[in-house]
C-alpha cells in the first residue's frame, strides 16, 4: 500500500457530516501509508470535528476559508499543488455545489482550480441518496471525470438502515491506492501535443485563424501528465493555459511556428497527439505595413501550409501518432481517408452536427477510429473526461507495443 502512495500529495477535504469522524481515522492512514496530506474543512465540518484535531494529524494547517481576515489562502495554488484530491465526507450539500460551480467555501473553489484526478467519498441518509438530485448530480460529477468512491450499507444516523454511509477510511485508502498506480501509467513517457488555432498573418494588424480554443488539447496535455507523463504542449494563440507542472509550455504563432516546434521534439518522444486547428494555407506573403481599404475586392493569394501530422507519419518509428479530424460531412470517409494517409495510430473523430461538440464548447463527443472497422462511439462528455478516453486508448497502444 504504501508504494502506491509514498509522497502522494493528498488534499483531504471535510464537509459537514456526522461521518467527519472517519475523516480523523483515515488521515492517519494517509500518513502512515506515505502520502503528504493537507485538508480542507467546510465552516459546518468544524461543527463534527475540529480543525485542531487535523491540523494535529496531518502536521499542517487547516484551511477552513478563502480568507480568514488576515490573509488569502491560495486556493488555486492548493489545487495545483495535489496528485488527488478527496471529498470524505461529501454531503449531498457539497455535492450539489460541485456540479453546480457554486464556490461559496474554500472546498468548492479548490476543487475548481484543481488540475489532479478528484474522487468523492458520498455520505448522507438513504432517502437523500436515492433521490433524483443526488443521482444528477453524482452523474455530473462523474461526467467532469471526477471518480465517486462506492458508499456502505448499513445503519444509518437516522436509525435507518441502507446504502448512503461512507466508505470505511480502509476501504477508501485501498481505493485510492489502485487508482493513483493505474494513473501512473505514462509514467517515464515523453508525449507532446499541439493545441489551439494558428494565426497566419496578413499584415501587422491582420490574421486568418479559426476558432479553435485549445481547450480539448490542453485537458490531454493535462491528462498525460497527471499520469506520469512529461508533455511538450505545443500551444497556439489561446486565452487559455496550463500550470501543470509536468508540462513544459511552447507558444507559437503561425503553422509554421508549429511546424518547427513539433518537429524538433518529435525524435525524443513516445507519443504524438495533433489537437491543434493548424490553417491548411497562409498567405504568400505578409504585408509590413497595414494593408489599406481600396475601392473594389481585395484577392490574398494562399499557400498551403506543412501538413504536420503528415510529415510525423513518414518519419515514424516506434512513435505512438494520434490525428483529430472535426468534419462537417462524410465524417467517418474523411476521417478513414485522413488516418491513413497520415499513418496515424488512431484519429479523433468529431462533427460539427453534433450539438455540444467541436470548438469553443466545454464539451465534446467523439469517435476513435483505428480503422474502417474498428470505430468507437462516445457520448457527449466534458472535455476532460474526453482526454481522459483518448490517454485510455493511448495506454493500452503502449502497453501492446
Amino acid at each position: 500500500m504504501s508504494g502506491s502512495l509514498a509522497s502522494k500529495k493528498i488534499i483531504l477535504c471535510i464537509t459537514g457530516s456526522i461521518a467527519a469522524y472517519k475523516a480523523a481515522f483515515l488521515t492517519r492512514l494517509l500518513i502512515k501509508a506515505q502520502a503528504e496530506v493537507r485538508v480542507i474543512m467546510t465552516p459546518s465540518a468544524c461543527a463534527f470535528i475540529s480543525p485542531l484535531t487535523m491540523s494535529t494529524l496531518s502536521k499542517h494547517d487547516v484551511h477552513t476559508e478563502v480568507s480568514d481576515g488576515n490573509s488569502w489562502n491560495n486556493h488555486v495554488e492548493l489545487g495545483l499543488w495535489a496528485d488527488a484530491m478527496v471529498i470524505a465526507p461529501c454531503t449531498a450539500t457539497t455535492l450539489g455545489k460541485m456540479a453546480n460551480g457554486i464556490a461559496d467555501t474554500m472546498l468548492v473553489a479548490t476543487y475548481l482550480s484543481a488540475k489532479c484526478p478528484v474522487y468523492i467519498a458520498p455520505a448522507m441518509d438513504l432517502d437523500m441518496w436515492i433521490h433524483p438530485s443526488t443521482k444528477a448530480n453524482l452523474a455530473k460529477l462523474e461526467s467532469y471525470g471526477n471518480g465517486i468512491i462506492p458508499v456502505g450499507n448499513g445503519e444509518l444516523a437516522s436509525g435507518l438502515s441502507g446504502e448512503g454511509r461512507m466508505a470505511e477510511p480502509e476501504d477508501i485508502v485501498t481505493y485510492l491506492t489502485a487508482k493513483l498506480a493505474s494513473r501512473q501509467d505514462l509514467k517515464g513517457k515523453k508525449v507532446i501535443i499541439t493545441a489551439g488555432p494558428t494565426h497566419e498573418a496578413l499584415d501587422p494588424v491582420r490574421f486568418i485563424g479559426n476558432r479553435s480554443s485549445g481547450k480539448m488539447g490542453i485537458a490531454i496535455a493535462e491528462e498525460c501528465a497527471n499520469r506520469g507523463a512529461t508533455v511538450e504542449l505545443i500551444l497556439g494563440p489561446s486565452k487559455l493555459s496550463t500550470q501543470h507542472h509536468n508540462i513544459n509550455v511552447h507558444h507559437v504563432i503561425s503553422a509554421e511556428d508549429m511546424y518547427n516546434a513539433t518537429v524538433s521534439k518529435y525524435k525524443d518522444s513516445d507519443v504524438a497527439v495533433m489537437a491543434a486547428a493548424v490553417a491548411d494555407y497562409t498567405p504568400q506573403s505578409i504585408s509590413d505595413i497595414k494593408i489599406k481599404k481600396k475601392e473594389g475586392d481585395l484577392n490574398i493569394p494562399l499557400k498551403r501550409t506543412k501538413d504536420i501530422a503528415g510529415h510525423l507519419g513518414s518519419v515514424k518509428e516506434n512513435q505512438i501518432l494520434v490525428g483529430f479530424a472535426l468534419e462537417t460531412n462524410d465524417e467517418i470517409f474523411n476521417a478513414n481517408r485522413k488516418l491513413q494517409k497520415k499513418n496515424l495510430d488512431f484519429i479523433v473523430l468529431n462533427s460539427l452536427n453534433d450539438k455540444g461538440a467541436g470548438f469553443q464548447h466545454d464539451t465534446n463527443k467523439i469517435r476513435i477510429i483505428k480503422s474502417a472497422e474498428d470505430i468507437q462511439e462516445y457520448p457527449l462528455k466534458s472535455k476532460t473526461a474526453v482526454a481522459v478516453d483518448i490517454v485510455n486508448e493511448i495506454s493500452k497502444l503502449l502497453k501492446n507495443k
